[in-house]
């Protein structure tokens, strides 16, 4: 297959359609699921359906603003969880590792772009690419007001304290499941939207060869998740050190616990 020169850099012709996907990997250290178990499933799992949505919907609507209209035409530049929920990475694989004791890994269904309809091929690849991290970051920090509004309000009105409180629980896990799904995100391993900013970076040629990684890249997370523990706990030191920031924040805010 012919390889044309895209902005300097050689890079692979690309196929109609090219899938943008964002995966998830949240730690729970867990023992055998119990009650407790299921509260805490119940506190993680809108965040993170949410969080992964939001994910493919920015990678979906950067490509429509880049020029490619694919994800619009075929219905998936919408936020209905219905549009991307794939029964095996967004249902089975997390229920199961959690059964097990985790990490939880699962990832919502790819949405489609079409890098041939971009205005520019480089810039709209990195675009739409960061698209995703960029839009967890915010929900992040959109996050912090509103785990402090909910606080205000449950202070004022008592009667609405535990629903509050409950709501709090998940506005503040998922500052915690969007800033994993950033970094997690950003990790250089194809096809992980860290490797279509990455591959700028290297010579042409190796482009290329790095790119064809793509086809192993779950098989190299999931090691990487079974044996290089370390290197992914030293990536991800920054989202501990940021949901520190963020608690330090919103803490005086925090209502009594609703599980106690």
């Amino acid at each position: 297959m012919s390889a044309p020169v895209a902005d300097g850099l050689l890079t692979p012709l690309p196929s109609p359609a090219t899938f943008r996907s964002g995966f998830a990997c949240i730690r729970v250290p867990l023992p055998a699921p119990s009650i407790v178990d299921f509260q805490q499933l119940a506190l993680i799992a809108p965040g993170l359906l949410f969080a992964m949505v939001a994910h493919e919907y920015a990678h979906g609507y950067a490509a429509l603003k880049q020029g490619d209209p694919t994800a619009y035409q075929l219905g998936r530049l919408t936020l209905n969880p219905l549009k991307h929920i794939d029964p095996f990475m967004t249902v089975i694989l997390p229920l199961v590792l959690w059964a097990m004791g985790g990490p939880i890994f699962g990832g919502a269904k790819p949405v489609p772009v079409n890098p041939r309809n971009y205005r520019n091929y480089k810039k709209g690849d990195i675009i739409v690419s960061l698209a995703g991290v960029a839009t967890n970051v915010m929900i992040a920090i959109a996050c912090i007001p509103v785990i402090i509004l909910l606080g205000f309000l449950g202070q004022q009105i008592p009667g609405l304290e535990r629903p509050l409180a409950i709501a709090q629980r998940i506005a503040e896990v998922s500052i915690l499941i969007n800033l994993f799904l950033a970094a997690f995100n950003l990790l250089p391993i194809p096809p992980l939207d860290g490797s279509h900013v990455f591959k700028y970076l290297l010579p042409p040629r190796w482009a290329l060869q790095y790119q064809r990684l793509g086809g192993a890249g779950l098989l190299i997370l999931f090691a990487m998740l079974s044996f290089g523990r370390p290197l992914i706990n030293a990536w991800l030191t920054p989202v501990y050190v940021l949901r520190i920031m963020a608690e330090r924040v919103y803490f005086p805010y925090l209502l009594p616990n609703p599980f106690a």
